[in-house]
C-alpha cells in the first residue's frame, strides 16, 4: 500500500500532462478562448513544473518529503478544482501555471520516499521500473480517459477527476517514512531564486520559440536570461552555507551522466513524439484517430519496457542498460536520417515510421528508468529529494528542447540527424570509462 501511495502521485501527474490535449477544442468553444491561447493552456504547467523541480528537491530534503508529498497532494487537489472551475482562458492558463507548482513538489518527493522506503539498490531498481510502467499508463491513457470524459461531460471534468484520485493517494500514503533530511543550515534563498528563475526563463524561452517561432524577441529574451543565471549560479552557491545544488552532489560522476542522460533521453522521445505528429497529420493527412493509433508502436512499449529496464539494472548495472537505450535511439535517427535521403522523392514510408517508433519507444524507456535507479544509488539519503529534483529538472528541460528543436526542423531526414547526433554523443559520455566517484 505505502508503494502504491507513492506511485499514484506520479500517475496522477503523467495523467494530468497527457489528459488536456483532447479537450482543447471544447475547452476553446466552451470559454470562447483565442487560438493563441490553447497551448499556454498546455505549457504555462510544463514551464512552472520544470522551474521550480530543482528547489522543490531542496525543500523536500529540509523539511521531509513525506511531509511535501502530502502538502503536494494535497495542493494540486485545490488547483484542479480552480481550473475545472474557470470561467474564462486566463483563469485556466493561471490555474495551469499554479498546478505546476505541487506537480513540481510531487516528483522528487516521491522518488525520495521510494529510495527509504527500499533501501536495497536491487529491489529499488525493480521498483523505480514498476513506477515508470505505471506513469506509462498515465501516458498513454490519458488522451483515452480524456476523450470519454470530454464525451460524457465536457472539458471540465479532465481536471475534476484528479481529485477523486489525490484523495485515494492521500489516504493510502499516510504509513510512508517520516525521515527527515541532513539539510540544517539556513535556507539558500538566493540560489532557490535563481535557479527557479533560470530554470522557468530556459524552458520559457523553447517552449515559446518551438510554438511561436524564434523571430521575435520573447524566446530570444528567455534563453539570454537563463544564460545570464547560468553564469551567476555557481558563484552564489559557492558563498552559500546550504546551497540548493549541493558541490557535493555534482561532484559525483554517477550523477553527472545520469543528469545528461535525463536531458537526451527524453530531448529524443518527446522531440521525436512532436515531429512525427507534426508529420502525421500536416504532411500524410491522418486524422487526429488515426495519428493516434499511428503511435501505438512508440507509445506500447512505455507500458511495459521499464518493467523489464528495472530487472536488466539489477542483472547488467544501470550504465550498460542506458549504452543500450541510447543505442537503439541512435539506430532510430540513423534509419530516419538515411530513409529520408534515399527516398526523398517519395518522402519517409509509414513503415519506416514505424519502425524508428518502435526502435526509440524501447530505446528511451530503457534509458530513463535507468538513469533514475543510477541517480538513486548515487546520492545519499539525505540528498535523494535534491538529486531527483535536479534530474527531474533536467528531464523536463529536455522535453522542452526537444519540442522546440524538433518543431524548427523542416524534413523527417533533417529529425534524424539531430536525434542520431544527440543520442551519438550521449553514448560517447556512457562509454567513457567509470570513474569513482
Amino acid at each position: 500500500m505505502r508503494f502504491a501511495g507513492i506511485v499514484a502521485g506520479n500517475f496522477v501527474i503523467a495523467l494530468d500532462a497527457t489528459i488536456l490535449n483532447v479537450a482543447l477544442p471544447d475547452m476553446r468553444s466552451d470559454l470562447h478562448a483565442p487560438a493563441a491561447a490553447l497551448p499556454w493552456a498546455v505549457d504555462a504547467y510544463t514551464v512552472v513544473l520544470a522551474g521550480l523541480m530543482l528547489a522543490a528537491g531542496s525543500v523536500a530534503d529540509r523539511w521531509g518529503p513525506r511531509r511535501v508529498y502530502r502538502a503536494a497532494l494535497a495542493g494540486f487537489a485545490l488547483f484542479s478544482l480552480v481550473c475545472a472551475l474557470a470561467p474564462n482562458a486566463a483563469v485556466l492558463i493561471a490555474g495551469r501555471a499554479l498546478l505546476g507548482v505541487p506537480a513540481a513538489g510531487l516528483v522528487p518527493a516521491s522518488m525520495a520516499l521510494l529510495a527509504a522506503l527500499f533501501p536495497d539498490a536491487d529491489q529499488r531498481s525493480r521498483r523505480i521500473g514498476t513506477s515508470v510502467a505505471i506513469t506509462g499508463i498515465g501516458v498513454v491513457g490519458g488522451p483515452v480517459l480524456g476523450g470519454a470524459l470530454v464525451a460524457l461531460g465536457g472539458w471540465r471534468l479532465v481536471f475534476l477527476v484528479n481529485i477523486p484520485i489525490v484523495l485515494l493517494t492521500l489516504a493510502v500514503s499516510r504509513g510512508l517514512s517520516a525521515h527527515r533530511g541532513g539539510t540544517a543550515g539556513p535556507v539558500d534563498r538566493a540560489g532557490i531564486l535563481l535557479s527557479i528563475a533560470g530554470l522557468v526563463a530556459l524552458t520559457f524561452g523553447l517552449v515559446d520559440g518551438g510554438t511561436g517561432g524564434w523571430a521575435r524577441p520573447r524566446p530570444i529574451a528567455g534563453l539570454v536570461v537563463a544564460a545570464l543565471v547560468v553564469g551567476v549560479l555557481p558563484r552564489v552557491q559557492r558563498r552559500a552555507a546550504s546551497p540548493v545544488l549541493p558541490s557535493a552532489l555534482l561532484a559525483l560522476t554517477r550523477v553527472r551522466v545520469s543528469l545528461v542522460v535525463g536531458v537526451m533521453s527524453q530531448f529524443v522521445y518527446y522531440g521525436l513524439l512532436f515531429a512525427l505528429t507534426q508529420w502525421m497529420v500536416d504532411g500524410r493527412g491522418l486524422s487526429p484517430l488515426q495519428a493516434g493509433a499511428a503511435f501505438l508502436p512508440m507509445t506500447v512499449p512505455v507500458l511495459f519496457v521499464p518493467l523489464l529496464t528495472g530487472r536488466l539494472v539489477v542483472r547488467f548495472g544501470a550504465r550498460p542498460v542506458m549504452l543500450a537505450g541510447m543505442a537503439l535511439d541512435l539506430c532510430g535517427g540513423i534509419v530516419l536520417a538515411t530513409d529520408g535521403l534515399s527516398s526523398a522523392a517519395g518522402g519517409t514510408s509509414l513503415w519506416t515510421v514505424f519502425a524508428v517508433q518502435v526502435l526509440v519507444g524501447v530505446g528511451s524507456p530503457l534509458a530513463i528508468p535507468s538513469c533514475i535507479a543510477d541517480m538513486s544509488a548515487a546520492v545519499p539519503l539525505h540528498l535523494a529529494a535534491t538529486g531527483q529534483g535536479a534530474l527531474n529538472a533536467a528531464r523536463q528541460t529536455g522535453t522542452a528542447l526537444g519540442v522546440a528543436v524538433f518543431g524548427t526542423l523542416a524534413t523527417l531526414s533533417s529529425t534524424g540527424l539531430v536525434l542520431a547526433t544527440g543520442a551519438a554523443l550521449t553514448l560517447a559520455l556512457l562509454a567513457r570509462p567509470a570513474k569513482t566517484p
